[in-house]
Formats: C-alpha cells, sequence, structure tokens
C-alpha cells in the first residue's frame, strides 16, 4: 500500500542517495534520456546526492547492493510506467516518485482506464476494444468515420493513426499491431486539444495544444519549435471546469504526487478524457514544466516539488 502527503524540505540530505532512473527498452526510451539528464541537472544543481540509472536490470543491481534511499522514476513507458518499477521498488521498500502499483498499471492501459472513467460517469470518447486479429471493420462500422486507431498501452503518440475513411483502416491497424497489447479503435473527437499538468493535490494551468501541422504527433511533441502552447488554454469556469475534470481522473485511476492528463474539448465545449500520464516528459518541449512556470515554479522548483513528495511515499 503507499500514500502520497505533502512533506516539504529545503535539505538535501534528506532524500539521502537518490537514483534518477531513466532509459530503459521502450519506444520512449530517447524521450526518457533527454527528461532524466534534465532531472538529473537540476537536482544536481540543488545539490542533492543523485545518480543515474539505466534501465530496470540496473535498478535491480542498485536495490540488492543497497546503493540509493529513494528513486526519481522518468523511465517513460514499459516497466517505468506499468506497474513492474512500482511493485519492484514496493517489495524492496524503496519511496518513489509518482503513482503507485495499481495507478501506473491502470493509467498504462488506456482501455481498461477508459473502463474506469465511464463507471463513474466521466466523460472520454466511444471506443472498440479490439484484439489483434479481430475485424477492425465491425469495429469501424460501430463508431463510424472519423476514428483513431492506436496501441492500448504506448504513449508519446506512438503506433497512432487517424482514419477518415475505409480504405485507411489496414495500414492503421498494420502500424498499432507493431506494439505489445490490445489495439483502441476510437472515436475522433475534432476540436482543440488541452492537457492539464497536476502537482500534489493542484492541477496546474491548462495548456492548449496549436502544432504547426494538422496534429500534435511525436514530432510536434519532441521535435518541432513551431507548435504553439496557449497557457492557461481557457479562462473562467471553462478553465475550471477543466482541470477539476483533470483532477477527478486523475483521482479515478489511483494517480498520486504528479503525472498529466490529456482531453479533447469538442467544438460545442465538450470535454473528453483521452489518457493519464503517471510519468510525464522533462523535455525542453514537455508541458508539465510549462504549465509549473504559468504558476511560478521553474523547473528546478518542480523537479525539487515532485521528489518531495516521496519523502511522504510510505510503503507498507
Amino acid at each position: 500500500m503507499t500514500s502520497i502527503g505533502s512533506a516539504r524540505t529545503n535539505n538535501p540530505r534528506t532524500f539521502g542517495r537518490v537514483a534518477v532512473l531513466l532509459g530503459g527498452t521502450s519506444s520512449e526510451r530517447e524521450v526518457s534520456l533527454n527528461s532524466g539528464r534534465n532531472v538529473l541537472e537540476a537536482l544536481q544543481r540543488r545539490g542533492v546526492d543523485v545518480t543515474a540509472i539505466d534501465g530496470t536490470p540496473a535498478l535491480v543491481q542498485s536495490l540488492v547492493a543497497k546503493r540509493f534511499d529513494r528513486v526519481f522514476n522518468i523511465m517513460h513507458g514499459g516497466d517505468g510506467e506499468n506497474g513492474v518499477v512500482q511493485g519492484l521498488l514496493e517489495s524492496f521498500a524503496i519511496p518513489y516518485t509518482g503513482a503507485g502499483v495499481l495507478g501506473a498499471a491502470l493509467s498504462m492501459d488506456k482501455i481498461r482506464t477508459k473502463q474506469v472513467w465511464l463507471s463513474l460517469g466521466l466523460p472520454t470518447p466511444r471506443y472498440v476494444r479490439l484484439s489483434k486479429g479481430g475485424d477492425v471493420q465491425v469495429a469501424a462500422r460501430q463508431l463510424g468515420f472519423p476514428l483513431i486507431v492506436k496501441p492500448s498501452c504506448e504513449g508519446s503518440s506512438v503506433g497512432v493513426s487517424r482514419v477518415f475513411k475505409e480504405s485507411g483502416l489496414a495500414q492503421a491497424v498494420q502500424l498499432a499491431a507493431k506494439y505489445p497489447g490490445e489495439l483502441l479503435i476510437e472515436q475522433l473527437i475534432q476540436g482543440e486539444e488541452y492537457t492539464v499538468g497536476i502537482l500534489g493535490e493542484q492541477a496546474l494551468p491548462s495548456i492548449r495544444i496549436v502544432p504547426a501541422g494538422e496534429y500534435y504527433d511525436y514530432h510536434a511533441k519532441y521535435v518541432s519549435d513551431e507548435t504553439q502552447y496557449i497557457c492557461p488554454g481557457l479562462t473562467g469556469a471553462a478553465e475550471d471546469e477543466l482541470r477539476d475534470l483533470a483532477l477527478g481522473a486523475f483521482r479515478a485511476a489511483d494517480c498520486a504526487g504528479w503525472g498529466r492528463v490529456d482531453v479533447m474539448r469538442d467544438r460545442s465545449g465538450r470535454n473528453y478524457l483521452l489518457e493519464v500520464n503517471t510519468t510525464p516528459g522533462m523535455t525542453s518541449h514537455s508541458l508539465v514544466p510549462k504549465a509549473a512556470r504559468a504558476v511560478g515554479i521553474e523547473f528546478d522548483e518542480l523537479v525539487w516539488r515532485i521528489l518531495e513528495s516521496s519523502l511522504d511515499h510510505v510503503v507498507a
């Protein structure tokens, strides 16, 4: 069992020896290495005793050797976000940042996250769960075009296709099927894309994402300097409603510490939850740092506060 509180400290020695877990073998390895390097340097600037650890096998060796007192997990995708690393750290009674075993495992699976949200009456696009080899034409007819085809357990827009007519289905399925797990066929919400960072019990200002191209894909997220980020994305009651929805969705998925919730807003102003990211990016293009900066929290302070959340991470 884990719990996250609100302990604060100004003393870097409070954290003891900290491992920054990065890299790994998932499709998001390169982004994680970038994020991890930024986190490592931020903690070093604040005087924390910190070392980078690349991937799960290296983490296991370090835990057996008792080299660290806590872990800042910034390993995107795969073991870093599917509950494996969280369970490993729980078994060694090592505090860590981010969601616990259940929150990480659930949020990594977009289909089962949707099932939880729908059971609570939270809005999310209509979808069909498709096993590999399943009849995608039947799924598409159930939803109608346009739709999205994506792997159920990948992040960073990996394996995602937008399909506007039946002739595009086969190629989309072929791409998504390259990745482990089931496929998610989802109603394409046409409108504006938003994201809401979560820090502790606070929903940060929303960000409206305006890519230079038609969609906010991998290139727009991590490479392009032309993507626009408008923060806050909304104002007044609409902004409050969006933040409340994101925080409620985050809690419903049993997440804690920090994260990010992605939302589509259709042309009539209705919000639809897409997914929860339990280990968001911390690169120069990443969104949680941008939202934190909007409320006066600069990057080094943000990293410190995320690490602080591990002080109340009680493993039992």
